[in-house]
């Protein structure tokens, strides 16, 4: 699918088919044909999914002539129990912003939407580039925010004065892990949005362009790092948590433990009397006594009743 949006008195306005008069060229699953459209109007060949993929800063990060070349890691379907992770490219020439992608990030949606409502002023595509990137990043922070919510829930889950006996570990524990994918994979996204600002930065410096347009760059650049410390933040806060609830779960256990050791020294003296009275020799006083069987069900039980209260006393139980 491709779609294109023009300026129109500084708006930006859908085009109901992409051509040559388009300010921006958003292309999701591009087929071949939209795929040649868009690499005509943009004047050289458009970034491949296996090409996006690529790991290097020279194969992210490039210019051809007029052209930069962007690519960022960025989330999509972040409220599933599995967010997507794929590349969006950013093709910006003089004149038009092509961006290439293979997912659906929020702000692809919002930022169309605001901005063919009037809400917000154009100047150029290098405006509508650094538009749309404050609009993935608003969406990071939102992201942030709500994972921090989050977290809080389940630290207040994990140390609740509950019983302990009424948490499912199991179930904290693989809520963790998804939050901790989940910062690590927008702490990986912002990684690759600060190198794209700062390389943004100097293809604008390069043209020319406007002083506010360069100080918006930088203010870009400022809340992606102010971000990616937010984000480093969480990552130790669910650290944390994860060392915390393996702590839970030890004490947990070590209390089941305890109430199988301490029982199992109360009833030793028992098992002591019962086996020493079941022996089958021929004299055995007791045995011949009127209460020796009631006499011995005594003691077996104040055998056990002792040790009870000496727990008891000491605090073990």
């Amino acid at each position: 699918m491709i779609r294109g949006y023009a300026l129109e008195n500084g708006a930006l306005v859908a085009l109901p088919r992409a051509g040559a008069g388009a300010v921006w060229l958003d292309l999701a699953q591009p087929g071949e044909d939209e795929r040649a459209l868009a690499e005509d109007l943009a004047g050289l060949p458009l970034p491949r999914a296996e090409e996006m993929e690529e790991i290097e800063i020279s194969s992210r990060l490039y210019a051809r002539g007029e052209t930069a070349v962007m690519t960022a890691i960025l989330p999509a379907r972040t409220e599933d129990a599995q967010p997507v992770m794929a590349p969006v490219s950013f093709v910006l020439t003089p004149d038009r912003l092509v961006t290439v992608r293979h997912h659906a990030p929020r702000a692809f949606e919002t930022f169309p939407d605001r901005a063919t409502r009037g809400d917000m002023a154009f100047d150029g595509a290098g405006d509508v580039t650094v538009s749309l990137l404050e609009a993935v990043v608003d969406r990071l922070a939102d992201i942030l925010e709500r994972l921090g919510g989050e977290i809080d829930t389940i630290s207040r889950g994990v140390f609740s004065s509950e019983a302990t006996v009424s948490r499912d570990f199991q179930d904290v524990l693989e809520r963790i892990g998804r939050k901790g994918e989940l910062a690590s994979n927008i702490r990986d996204s912002l990684v690759t949005l600060d190198r794209l600002a700062r390389f943004l930065g100097q293809v604008l410096a390069r043209r020319s362009a406007g002083k506010d347009l360069r100080e918006r760059t930088k203010t870009l650049s400022r809340d992606i790092r102010s971000l990616l410390d937010h984000a480093g933040f969480l990552s130790q806060k669910i650290t944390f948590l994860l060392d915390a609830t393996l702590g839970m779960i030890s004490i947990e256990q070590n209390a089941i433990i305890k109430i199988f050791s301490v029982a199992a020294v109360m009833f030793l003296p028992p098992t002591l009397i019962a086996s020493i009275y079941g022996m089958n020799f021929q004299h055995m006083p007791e045995l011949g006594l009127p209460f020796g069987y009631p006499m011995a069900l005594g003691a077996m039980v104040v055998s056990a009743i002792l040790p009870y209260l000496y727990f008891r006393r000491r605090g073990w139980l």
